[in-house]
C-alpha cells in the first residue's frame, strides 16, 4: 500500500464521525465535508476534483485526483434520500465515490462499530490503532507480511 492510499484509508477521528439507525442496524458514517477534507489533506485543494452527472434516477459523481502527472478517477452513485432528495443525493453520490478510493472504507465493516458509536470502536478502526499496525507491518517489511497473512487465509 503507498502513503497516498495508506493516507486516505486512515480512519477519522470520533468527532468527525456520525451514526444513525436504518433498518434496525446502527450505521456510523461519516459527512461529505469530512470526506472533502481527507481530500485536501492528502491532494490538496487543487489535487482533485468532482463532476455529476445523472444515470436514470439515479446521481452519478466522479472524484478525480492528480496522481503522478495525470487525472484517476472513481465514479459512484445514489439515488436520492427522504430528507433533501437532491441535495442528499448528490451528497451521497459524493460519499459513495469517495468509498472507492478508500475513504471512510472500514465503516462498512461491521466489526468497525459493533454497538454504533455508543460503544468503543474495533482498535484498528482508530486512528492510533490503525497507525500501530501500520507500524508494525513496516517494521517486519512488506513481503514478510504478505506472506505471513497468506499463511492465514
Amino acid at each position: 500500500m503507498n502513503d497516498i492510499e495508506r493516507a486516505l484509508k486512515r480512519p477519522f477521528k470520533r468527532n468527525e464521525l456520525r451514526s444513525r439507525t436504518q433498518g434496525g442496524k446502527k450505521l456510523v458514517y461519516i459527512t461529505a465535508r469530512s470526506a472533502m477534507d481527507r481530500l485536501d489533506e492528502v491532494f490538496g485543494p487543487e489535487g482533485w476534483k468532482q463532476e455529476y452527472f445523472r444515470l436514470g434516477d439515479a446521481v452519478m459523481c466522479t472524484v478525480s485526483c492528480f496522481i503522478k502527472g495525470q487525472w484517476v478517477s472513481k465514479t459512484d452513485g445514489a439515488g436520492e434520500t427522504n430528507i433533501e432528495a437532491e441535495k442528499g443525493g448528490i451528497s451521497d453520490a459524493f460519499k459513495r465515490a469517495c468509498v472507492g478510493w478508500g475513504i471512510g472504507r472500514y465503516l462498512y465493516n461491521p466489526a468497525a462499530f459493533p454497538d454504533g458509536l455508543d460503544g468503543p470502536p474495533a482498535h484498528w478502526a482508530t486512528q492510533k490503532g490503525y497507525d500501530e499496525i501500520w507500524a508494525e507491518r513496516d517494521a517486519q517489511g512488506i513481503e514478510q507480511f504478505r506472506e505471513d497473512l497468506g499463511k492465514a487465509a
